[in-house]
């Protein structure tokens, strides 16, 4: 995996001093595996990344399933301009992500194509990506760790 220590520092900053609201996203195991893919699917950068036996106050033993220590306590990286934090959690049972979708905005069709085609390999496509009335592409799926995904080209005014 890709490590930057000099964005380490920028992840959860803020910019004179405006509020920033970011994901996070918990995995519930396969952090990792969930990284690994948005790296290769999206292009997306970890700036940090630790595990649970890397902590400087590990967590007590009852807080986490048994064999979590080379699991991710926490990660941050970077799709775009937008940071995204994770962690394998607390718990080994299966992740939920609902109530909520990552929208993926980008410069191109073939840039929709490729981004939408790469994250519903394994996954579960809720609605094709083809033109809509805002947007030359525009699409909704599920990725194969049930993160909901929506892809849209950018409009001219947004570009």
């Amino acid at each position: 995996m890709e490590y930057n220590d000099q964005n380490r520092h920028n992840t959860m900053s803020t910019n004179n001093n405006h509020h920033v609201v970011q994901p996070y996203l918990f995995f519930n195991g396969c952090c990792e595996k969930a990284v690994e893919f948005y790296r290769k699917a999206v292009g997306a950068k970890v700036e940090m990344m630790m595990r649970f036996k890397d902590s400087p106050e590990p967590p007590p033993p009852e807080q986490v399933p048994p064999g979590f220590d080379n699991k991710i306590m926490h990660t941050s990286f970077r799709v775009g301009s937008t940071v995204i934090m994770a962690s394998d959690g607390c718990s080994a049972d299966k992740p939920s992500f609902q109530g909520f979708s990552l929208a993926l905005t980008v410069g191109s069709e073939a840039e929709a194509d490729r981004a939408f085609a790469a994250l519903a390999d394994g996954g579960k496509v809720t609605m094709p990506l083809e033109k809509t009335f805002w947007s030359q592409r525009f699409g909704m799926l599920e990725d194969r760790y049930g993160v909901g995904w929506m892809i849209m080209v950018a409009s001219d005014e947004q570009q």
